[in-house]
């Protein structure tokens, strides 16, 4: 397996996305999509995407064929700004002729924090509008820190290190405000990442660096099928379904 190749990496899981190249688990170049004081941030997200990665390209100095994989954020989160990253990023892949690789969005949350969080268990969380939260556990095992003289796995017995290259993550699911709440109060230990919360953080293309490897060795996805995780039905479709009181069909 190639490590040290340049990989776009792309997120859209909010309306804040995010794009970064980087060079192995390296991050040379990025961009945040902030959309402009009172703009429609649905209709801006398309607009900018690619200009941000063409400015990333630029600064990496190198060329879109230059790109050997592509890592894109599969959510949940924002569904029209996750639609509009994963149709760009699939259609880079195939004119490009290049893997795509999808890495949970709630865990990029967690990896992607400046400077990083510490190794433990975290609960990311984006809003999922009408009062809920999407959620998900990740555990950041104990990495080693810059400068260790080798690699600590768990194969070595006096090591009380993961793999520097390994995260869990768990299923996201759908939990409401006062569920949220309740985790606060009663679970001091697991810290709760996310817009506004204790470690107020979004989901950055960045965070697909510190585990690039875990994202590599999982396998890229299947560039006919593949769609990213919503979460939940799009707003739009949910306020149809309940003025005509029947399922919209495709």
């Amino acid at each position: 397996m190639k490590i040290d190749v340049y990989t776009l990496a792309i997120d859209g899981s909010t309306y804040d996305g995010s794009v970064a190249v980087l060079l192995g688990s390296k991050v040379v170049a990025e961009r945040t999509l902030k959309r402009e004081e009172g703009a429609v941030a649905r209709a801006e997200k398309g607009d900018k995407l690619m200009p941000a990665i063409a400015e990333c390209l630029a600064e990496a100095r190198i060329r879109r064929e230059g790109i050997e994989r592509i890592i894109c954020g599969s959510g949940p989160g924002s569904f029209t700004s996750l639609r509009v990253a994963a149709s760009v990023a699939k259609g880079l892949a195939v004119g490009l002729g290049v893997s795509l690789y999808a890495v949970p969005s709630l865990a990029l949350s967690v990896t992607g924090v400046q400077p990083p969080l510490p190794s433990g268990e975290y609960l990311s969380v984006l809003d999922a509008m009408r009062g809920d939260f999407h959620a998900a556990r990740v555990t950041k095992p104990l990495w080693p820190t810059p400068g260790s003289p080798r690699p600590l796995t768990p194969a070595d017995p006096t090591s009380i290190f993961l793999d520097p290259r390994t995260i869990e993550v768990g299923p996201s699911t759908i939990i409401s405000r006062a569920q949220l709440d309740e985790l606060r109060i009663h679970r001091s230990a697991t810290r709760i990442v996310g817009p506004g919360q204790e470690v107020d953080a979004h989901p950055r293309a960045r965070g697909a660096a510190p585990i690039y490897e875990w994202i590599v060795r999982r396998g890229p996805v299947d560039l006919a099928s593949w769609e990213p995780d919503y979460g939940r039905l799009a707003e739009a479709q949910v306020r149809w379904e309940a003025a005509h009181g029947r399922k919209l069909t495709t």
